[in-house]
């Protein structure tokens, strides 16, 4: 359920009729595929349809099920000690078993509950395609099937991916939040930051900054620093020191109310070579080409081609990422992706991140990132626009 807002924050939560939308929506859909219900297994989708927003979801000792059936408002199916949270949703038939019990760990009272809800020859869905995976035991899924003979599990990824990758204002006022700390905090960091600090020393106070900034939690950082440019970016922090001429990224996804920001910065200490400033230059233009192609109705596969076109002129040795950038929101990466596959065709409503990177040198590559919403005509940038040009720490 939704907060008072405080003076300058987006209300935490939504109001009913917000859910309320999500799941007539879903209705809509699941009746042209000829489903009874929907059973939702993992974090987002739980959330997205009920507002359960906890930290419990790190232990993976309890599974936790939400029923959407065809007509009405969801059942949760979850473990006792999430009763109480789950009561301050707007979900009133809150359905618990004693947790853990590895015998029936809710299968027998999820069965009962398919069941009344969706027939004993029902068509349940539940997401099977990329991206989405099924958060129980596979031999629990396995007994509600021997339990539920005569249901037939359809995929429904179509369903949930359409509803979620585009957003309500409500969800945008929230990313945009986010981004508006973490642009503040990078902003920043020029000012904070000197050689001789470990990478350790700075990722702390970059999640420290956040922090009092504002941020619920830094849920995701990575990044690297090394001379005349980076590698590998996604390994933990290491205790060696920077030095001038080191190059350093940092890469977040911080949250505030269950939604994420997900962009980087570079800065260079000291000075930086003139194949890392060219680098920098080229990638900061192919977020430029980005922007002008992230418009309605243009393809995922189009804005990628836009942004890459501009890294092979400018002598990009490859890119081992695969995409530039993806859908945000409830997920550090969400639906769609900027991939040369990829025809999801942009919305009005859609987040995204365009993250045009490249090899500039062997063994050496150079990453941008920035998070927009689509609009009718040209996107809206949520995160504060990088610098043109590398900045220098001294």
């Amino acid at each position: 359920m939704a907060e008072a807002a405080t003076p300058g924050l987006p209300p935490r939560g939504f109001p009913p009729e917000e859910f309320a939308a999500r799941c007539s929506k879903a209705q809509e859909m699941m009746a042209h595929a000829g489903l009874d219900a929907l059973l939702l297994t993992t974090e987002p989708e739980v959330r997205y349809f009920s507002g359960y927003l906890t930290q419990f979801w790190q232990s993976p000792t309890r599974p936790w099920f939400l029923v959407l059936p065809a007509r009405g408002k969801p059942i949760a199916v979850i473990p006792a000690i999430g009763a109480e949270c789950m009561a301050r949703t707007w979900v009133e038939d809150i359905r618990t078993w004693s947790s853990p019990n590895p015998a029936d760990e809710g299968i027998s009272l999820l069965a009962g509950t398919l069941t009344e809800t969706a027939g004993a020859r029902g068509r349940i869905g539940l997401p099977k395609g990329p991206e989405t995976h099924l958060r129980m035991p596979l031999a629990d899924f396995e007994a509600l099937q021997r339990r539920l003979p005569d249901t037939t599990f359809a995929d429904a990824s179509d369903i949930l991916r359409a509803l979620r990758m585009v957003k309500s204002e409500a969800e945008i006022a929230k990313v945009a939040h986010i981004c508006g700390i973490v642009s503040e905090v990078f902003e920043s960091l020029p000012g904070l930051l000197r050689a001789g600090m470990s990478q350790i020393e700075i990722f702390r106070l970059f999640k420290t900054e956040c922090l009092q900034r504002g941020a619920d939690d830094v849920a995701y950082l990575v990044g690297g620093a090394g001379a005349d440019g980076y590698g590998d970016i996604i390994s933990p922090p290491s205790t060696r020191p920077v030095e001038a001429g080191d190059v350093l990224i940092l890469d977040t996804g911080s949250v505030f109310d269950g939604y994420y920001c997900d962009f980087d910065r570079n800065y260079a200490f000291g000075r930086a070579a003139d194949d890392v400033r060219r680098a920098y230059e080229v990638v900061y233009a192919a977020t430029e080409a980005g922007l002008q192609a992230a418009r309605p109705s243009a393809t995922c596969a189009e804005v990628y081609r836009a942004m890459q076109a501009v890294m092979d002129r400018g002598g990009a040795l490859g890119n081992d990422v695969g995409r530039l950038g993806h859908g945000l929101g409830m997920q550090l990466t969400e639906w769609p992706s900027n991939h040369p596959e990829d025809r999801t065709r942009l919305e009005p409503g859609m987040i995204l991140t365009l993250e045009p990177g490249m090899a500039f040198a062997p063994g050496r590559v150079m990453v941008h990132e920035e998070n927009i919403v689509i609009r009718e005509g040209p996107p809206q940038l949520l995160t504060r626009r990088a610098a043109p040009e590398l900045p220098i720490i001294a």
